[in-house]
């Protein structure tokens, strides 16, 4: 059996060679209602020379559905999926929660090789920087205190951590605050905060909380799923309203 680390066999990460497409991948919800985190993450690619290439058919990944028990109706939204990026080496998306589950579970929805293929080949945004293409400084300039939220799929599934720190340790300007308990869990959970909101909320709360110990202007994440609830507590209150939520992807464009 291949032992696989990170969602890759082996954890190895494969070789961009320069000149090839990527394929961006872009969920639901930023399409919908956060338009301009796709943009900065083209944005981010166009300024290092890469090609890239939007599939006008990609619909979901199929979380919503796989997350609560759905997988007939997950598998389907899986199959078309792979069928319009099958023929990209290289899908980049500004999801950790999504690549998640494209390169981890789209193998527990089905089997066939050529779903897990394809799942294997979608990459975080961060982790297409640092890792595959080994770049950490973007160039970009934000003077503003920022911390760090670590969503849960990320960081367990993919090992996402060090990869969002160093890019931000690289920006001009910008003041990194360590968040407390940067590894309990915000309490969204996507479905979880619909049928749980008692628990939702409180977790919400507590991870708030943190956000302000931090001394943050600023709370990032490569999850705006996790910062949508985050972000929505914080502009609840009066007291923290003045805390603006960020994907990194618009930090990282920022000159």
């Amino acid at each position: 059996m291949i032992t696989l680390k990170n969602g890759l066999p082996g954890g190895v990460y494969p070789t961009y060679e320069r000149g090839e497409k990527v394929a961006l991948f872009i969920p639901c919800y930023i399409d919908q209602f956060f338009p301009q985190i796709a943009e900065a993450t083209a944005g981010i690619l166009k300024d290092l020379g890469i090609p890239i290439v939007f599939p006008e058919g990609q619909t979901c990944c199929g979380q919503p559905a796989f997350n609560s028990g759905y997988w007939d109706e997950a598998a389907r939204v899986v199959r078309h999926f792979c069928d319009v990026f099958r023929p990209f080496p290289f899908i980049v998306c500004p999801s950790g929660s999504c690549t998640a589950m494209c390169r981890v579970f789209f193998e527990q929805v089905d089997p066939d090789d050529r779903i897990v293929s394809v799942g294997r080949r979608v990459f975080e945004l961060s982790e297409f920087l640092v890792n595959i293409l080994g770049i950490t400084d973007l160039g970009a300039r934000f003077p503003h205190k920022v911390t760090l939220h670590s969503g849960c799929h990320g960081r367990r599934e993919l090992g996402i951590l060090d990869q969002p720190i160093a890019l931000l340790q690289n920006v001009k300007e910008l003041v990194y605050c360590e968040l407390p308990n940067i590894e309990e869990c915000c309490g969204f959970g996507g479905t979880f905060s619909v049928k749980m909101p008692g628990t939702s909320i409180a977790m919400g709360e507590t991870k708030a909380a943190n956000v302000v110990r931090s001394g943050a202007e600023v709370v990032t994440s490569v999850d705006i799923s996790c910062l949508m609830h985050v972000g929505g507590i914080l502009k609840r209150n009066p007291q923290t309203r003045h805390i603006r939520a960020m994907h990194i992807a618009e930090v990282l464009v920022q000159r």
